[in-house]
């Protein structure tokens, strides 16, 4: 599990009014009343033991748990640089795998020379848009939020979006940027009460409720008309070629 046991199996919000924020109704998003839990991947963008990204995404985990989502947070620490080993490195395996189980994800990244870090292009770098049948990503809905040494800046989430839309995600309206990340969190790597906090907490509720209504139709609402036409003319072809006949002597 790691990553402090994936944070001590949470949650702990002294900070939240919980009776303000309650689990998302599935009634009123046309969600299945008892499906599982929402399941979201959160991903952060730097490895230095004190990163901001990744108590920023820690934070973010507690406030999924409260609101009834199931989470995994990947470490980034030990994953290769794209293409200097194979797919079937462990990391690699493992985070390809997360990304399949997921309905959802939260991106954080710090920003660094005006946009994302290595360490955060690395992990969606290893992310194929396709990969057989298999899309990791397609489909899924998606949270983006980024912290700053200094001022509030928004190239980071904007760099962010970028990626989902090329990742053929749902990248949900709200978004996060914590600015002077180093005062909002404290000795023990919480985060302080804060606006901040408090759109944490809203792009958080946003992303669990936007994941339970796309959830179960996303491979509907990714179906696309050049896709269907792609395929129909490669079945045409094949006919006109006779492929299929040829195929279907074969296996008789």
């Amino acid at each position: 599990m790691n990553i402090e046991q994936q944070v001590s199996l949470l949650p702990d919000l002294p900070h939240l009014a919980t009776d303000l924020l309650p689990a998302p109704r599935r009634d009123a998003l046309g969600a299945d009343a008892v499906a599982h839990a929402p399941r979201i991947l959160l991903l952060y963008g730097s490895l230095r033991p004190q990163s901001y990204s990744r108590k920023l995404a820690l934070e973010a985990q507690r406030i999924l748990h409260h609101l009834g989502a199931e989470t995994r947070v990947f470490d980034p620490r030990d994953l290769p640089m794209l293409d200097s080993v194979d797919k079937d490195h462990p990391k690699v395996r493992q985070l390809r795998e997360w990304s399949q189980w997921s309905e959802g994800q939260v991106w954080v990244s710090p920003e660094r020379h005006g946009t994302i870090t290595g360490v955060f292009k690395n992990q969606i770098d290893w992310l194929p848009l396709e990969d057989g049948s298999v899309r990791p990503t397609q489909g899924r809905t998606l949270a983006v939020m980024q912290v700053s040494g200094g001022s509030q800046s928004f190239n980071v989430v904007n760099a962010l979006r970028v990626l989902g839309r090329w990742m053929r995600m749902v990248t949900i309206p709200n978004q996060s940027s914590v600015a002077k990340a180093w005062q909002e969190f404290d000795d023990a790597g919480r985060m302080r009460p804060s606006p901040y906090y408090d759109r944490v907490v809203d792009v958080m509720e946003e992303l669990v409720k936007f994941t339970l209504m796309v959830r179960g139709r996303s491979d509907y609402l990714v179906d696309r008309y050049s896709e269907r036409k792609g395929a129909d003319d490669a079945r045409r072809l094949a006919r006109e070629s006779g492929a299929v006949e040829a195929s279907s002597a074969t296996t008789a």
